[in-house]
């Protein structure tokens, strides 16, 4: 009898009649507010914790050891952020393969001990990625690089500090994947002229491009100016454009909507009025800690229409001008 009574009571669980779309949409909520909530979410019943791991398309890992358990439990994961586990291997980096097509995003900012063996793994077995951050990697050289190649789905590709990753592996990149849409090469010292020239050439819907501290010239801006989906593009430290570099804009770019000439000592009103004749879509300008700001200069930035926002920054001191 008690244990008919215990039945009847199950069936009559309000909670049970919810659908997975509600729950899902309640997950959402949660998501938003409080990630603790979705845990106790999960604990509450064995329907709720079906829902939630199927639900789970994210997550940020603080200990590589966790990455089997966690790929387990949630197999539908299109996003995974192991910036908190430099201490991860290439092996480890394999396991996400288990993901498959499911896998669009992958975070390995720090991961140092990650080679081009386990770069060549995961793209082979993801060949849905569409971001993939590889920052700080320190022992990627071309190889790796050359295995970045096979994601010709990627769109987003960050790699900054890959000091090792030359004109060659950039070169096999700009071949593989073409439907590269943003990409930051910040702190790449061993890219020159040819590997940015190739990268512009072969991605034609690059609309965002990272060039800081990379030591290219101004014959690397033809081909980047030549990109019509390109809105914005930074030249932080780039100290081999100077004036006559700018001048290429003076023919015009209609799309360029952000541009960053930070730390740019090389930089005068000159160069700013080519670029005031030739960007005239430009809305957001930064010259920090660059040349002084004098009264040639703030003419030159009257001549654009559309600028909204430019940044002037000196110091330790921090000022943001904002242009109504």
């Amino acid at each position: 009898m008690a244990k008919s009574m215990k039945h009847d009571n199950n069936n009559n669980n309000p909670f049970d009649l919810l659908n997975k779309e509600l729950l899902f949409i309640i997950l959402d909520h949660l998501s938003i507010d409080d990630h603790l909530a979705v845990k106790s979410f999960s604990l509450s019943s064995k329907s709720f914790h079906s829902a939630e791991y199927q639900h789970r398309r994210s997550a940020k890992l603080l200990r590589p050891e966790f990455l089997p358990c966690v790929l387990r439990r949630y197999p539908f994961l299109s996003h995974l952020d192991l910036s908190l586990c430099p201490r991860i291997t290439d092996t480890q980096i394999q396991t996400t393969s288990s993901l498959g097509p499911v896998l669009r995003s992958i975070k390995l900012t720090l991961c140092r001990f990650v080679t081009g063996s386990g770069v060549s793994e995961l793209v082979s077995k993801c060949p849905n990625l569409v971001e993939l951050d590889l920052s700080n990697g320190t022992e990627l050289s071309d190889s790796a690089a050359a295995a970045i190649a096979g994601a010709q789905n990627l769109e987003r590709l960050v790699m900054v500090r890959c000091k090792r990753v030359s004109d060659m592996g950039i070169g096999c990149i700009a071949v593989g994947c073409k439907k590269l849409k943003r990409v930051s090469l910040k702190w790449c010292l061993r890219v020159t002229d040819l590997g940015v020239g190739l990268l512009a050439l072969k991605c034609k819907d690059l609309c965002s491009l990272d060039l800081s501290y990379v030591p290219i010239t101004e014959k690397s801006l033809k081909p980047i100016l030549q990109l019509s989906s390109l809105e914005d593009l930074v030249l932080v430290g780039c100290l081999g454009i100077d004036d006559e570099g700018l001048g290429l804009l003076d023919k015009g770019h209609s799309m360029l909507k952000t541009l960053d000439l930070s730390n740019r000592q090389n930089i005068s009103h000159t160069g700013l009025a080519n670029l005031t004749r030739g960007a005239r879509s430009l809305r957001e300008i930064i010259l920090a800690y660059g040349s002084a700001v004098t009264l040639d200069v703030a003419k030159c930035l009257q001549n654009l229409s559309m600028l909204q926002l430019y940044k002037l920054e000196f110091g330790r001191k921090k000022r943001r001008d904002v242009v109504g």
